[in-house]
């Protein structure tokens, strides 16, 4: 039998790059949100384009879920009335971005094209009745996809409001069906050449699971115990691509129609994803992004500067936020409402590290319909509301803050020296079950490791794979399980290059068809990290033991030998006692960090704040982070601009020399931060600031 082939770090199909594409410059910072004047009366529309001129909104986003509005029956379209929602905006000088409506297909087309229709792992084939509901491999649906985005981009394509097309919505609908077991097969057959490769790949031989005809190959679909877990992973890949493949297919319909204007999608955070992003920000003229809190605490504004850092990642710069929730923060089965400072707060958040928008989901209160109750800028009590005027007092400070918009000629937006790699085979690995600790989720470990950071006032960047690395002095590598023979070269080269590489357990356990190597983990790093583990000894829920260094360590230790590194911090407690659990090994003009235990969120920071400035690396100011006050540093067209959230309890004031573009104050005076309270300090490139007390 032959060696499993290594897994590629692109896409297995091959998607052209996207065609000549005016560049995303907005000329100010977009206001508004997606509208959805199809659900209203014409006097409505009135109503809401002069509360948008109140407000000071830009730009809305239009006809999401509008397709049996636009296409009532099958090749009838009726524009008429996006013609004159066109007309009302374009008069008041509100631009747009035009989505194709794919997301959510009419009742006319499940009725004549139920094959179309999605099927659950259980094989239950779904039924219309709510949004995402296709098969995104069934060939009615992409040809009446490609059909749809065509007839837009030859009547709208070339509106001079039109901002960019919004392709689809939050791509993610999973099909076990017909359709996708066909174009799974062909994915499978691109991506190993043989059946020998795939068995060797899948490790077959394990339950008589050996195919000897592609046609034997399904879905994961439901079964009676646990699944093959590399044909899980090679499902969430596929369907990664044939997702991007469709989007790609709208693209080239709407190019081929001569439209020139961006194009973008809307990625999906925080708590599940089906895309492998970086990917598919290879296709897209920007990335966007609609982001949902999940937490009402402090964690909040954390997730914001999370969400934020990843986007600007996947976008390699500006990006859009396409949607975020004006006023709730949604906790299982409520909805907390958030005030309107901490509202306006979080707004400026996304825009300090990089976004080039405000917008939200969605513009109106609906009335009926599944989210009724989704908030929106204007709210069932209508413009005359204390939530308006606050969108209203959001508007003027993006107004103001304009100058801001414009990013730097070269370098980045926002300039990091730590890098925390991101992919989602770290994520689908985790996913997959009968893992020594099931507990353990990718998003969390991530999202724990850049709260570190934010805590500490040090920006970060998510790194891909196999990227230029060099300017980052420290690399953080969280629990990314799988890796490729040309992942551990880069990693390797990284270190011995100078970097300062951290790596933690449940990394580099696997190759990309996750495949234990053995010999000790992390098997694929063991040389890199100068250790061999026997043993991983997961903890008991609630478990908590000590490390030598008084780290608190929670769900995770692991049984180290040191082969060829220094230990940092050992165990304290039972058999693992004397036992490494944080090691260092020197390579060439680097090092290599090994973290085994998973260490509780107030030691996990202090550790990676002592790693940081091991290599020198600091916060943008001193001394802010332990107040409360969040300050970025976004880099623009002649001028830094010095966004300063405040999070904390009390008032604070900042000294750097330019002018605070809010209150038009001059920052050599020390510009006052309340409670709550937002400030943007235009300085020299690099200028100095001060933090000088209450």
């Amino acid at each position: 039998m032959s060696a499993a082939p290594s897994a590629p770090d692109a896409p297995a199909e091959d998607t052209s790059a996207p065609g000549r594409a005016q560049p995303f410059t907005p000329p100010a910072f977009l206001f508004g949100g997606d509208w959805s004047p199809e659900q209203w009366d014409r006097e409505t529309w009135r109503e809401d384009v002069a509360l948008m001129q109140r407000a000071k909104v830009n730009t809305v986003s239009l006809g999401i879920f509008s397709w049996a509005c636009l296409e009532p029956a099958e090749g009838v379209y009726e524009t008429g009335w996006l013609d004159e929602v066109l007309e009302l905006l374009t008069a008041a000088g509100i631009g747009f971005f035009l989505a194709t409506p794919t997301a959510s297909p009419p009742p006319w087309f499940t009725l004549a094209h139920p094959e179309a229709m999605p099927v659950r792992e259980d094989g239950v084939r779904l039924t219309h009745g709510s949004r995402d509901t296709y098969a995104i491999s069934a060939p009615a649906y992409r040809e009446a996809s490609r059909r749809m985005a065509r007839m837009l981009a030859e009547r709208y394509g070339e509106h001079p409001g039109l901002r960019g097309w919004h392709l689809h919505n939050e791509y993610g609908t999973l099909d076990h069906g017909p359709a996708a077991a066909d174009s799974f097969r062909l994915w499978l057959q691109r991506r190993y050449g043989s059946l020998e490769a795939l068995n060797t790949a899948w490790s077959t031989a394990f339950w008589s699971q050996r195919y000897g005809d592609w046609e034997e190959i399904t879905p994961p679909r439901a079964t009676q115990y646990l699944h093959n877990p590399a044909q899980l992973i090679d499902f969430r890949r596929y369907s990664s691509d044939e997702m991007l493949a469709a989007l790609v297919e709208q693209r080239e319909e709407i190019r081929a129609a001569g439209s020139t204007a961006p194009m973008t999608t809307n990625f999906m955070l925080p708590t599940w994803n089906h895309l492998e992003q970086w990917s598919w920000a290879d296709q897209l003229d920007v990335v966007s992004l609609d982001h949902y809190l999940d937490t009402t605490g402090p964690d909040a504004e954390a997730h914001v500067a999370y969400g934020s850092d990843l986007a600007r990642s996947w976008s390699g710069g500006p990006w859009v936020l396409m949607e975020q929730n004006a006023w709730g923060i949604a906790l299982g089965d409520r909805s907390v409402l958030k005030s309107p400072e901490r509202m306006i707060r979080h707004s400026l958040g996304y825009i300090a590290r990089g976004s080039q928008s405000s917008l939200f989901f969605q513009w109106r209160a609906s009335r009926g319909g599944a989210e009724q109750w989704h908030s929106a800028l204007v709210p069932h009590a209508g413009g005359s509301s204390r939530r308006f005027a606050a969108i209203c007092e959001l508007g003027d400070v993006l107004e103001r803050i304009a100058p801001a918009v414009a990013p730097p000629a070269e370098g980045p937006l926002v300039e990091a020296e730590v890098g925390i790699l991101w992919h989602a085979d770290g994520w689908w690995a985790l996913e997959t079950p009968h893992l020594p600790h099931d507990g353990i989720r990718y998003a969390e470990e991530l999202r724990a490791t850049h709260r570190s950071f934010w805590r500490a006032g040090i920006p970060v960047d998510f790194v891909r794979p196999g990227a230029d690395a060099a300017r980052y002095r420290m690399l953080v590598v969280p629990c990314q399980y799988p890796l490729s023979d040309a992942q551990v070269r880069w990693l390797t080269e990284y270190a011995e290059a100078g970097g300062h590489l951290v790596i933690t357990y449940l990394t580099g356990i696997s190759d990309p068809s996750l495949q234990v190597a053995g010999g000790g983990y992390p098997g694929r790093l063991r040389q890199l990290l100068g250790v061999r583990v026997e043993e991983l000894h997961p903890l008991l829920a609630g478990e908590e033991v000590t490390l030598d260094d008084g780290s608190v360590v929670a769900e995770w230790t692991e049984l180290v030998e040191a082969t060829d590194a220094q230990v940092l911090a050992s165990y304290t407690h039972g058999e693992l006692r004397g036992r490494p659990a944080i090691t260092l090994a020197e390579r060439g003009a680097g090092r290599a960090v090994y973290l085994s235990a998973r260490l509780r969120q107030d030691s996990r920071d202090a550790f990676l704040l002592a790693q940081a400035r091991r290599c020198g690396i600091g916060p943008t100011l001193p001394g802010a982070a332990e107040q409360g006050l969040e300050v970025v540093r976004r880099r623009g067209d002649g001028a830094d601009h010095v966004f300063l959230l405040h999070h904390g309890a009390e008032a604070l004031t900042v000294r750097g020399s330019g002018t605070e573009l809010i209150s038009g104050q001059d920052g050599a005076d020390g510009v006052r931060i309340d409670p709550g309270g937002v400030a943007v300090l235009a300085v020299e490139p690099g200028a100095p600031l001060a933090l000088v007390g209450r």
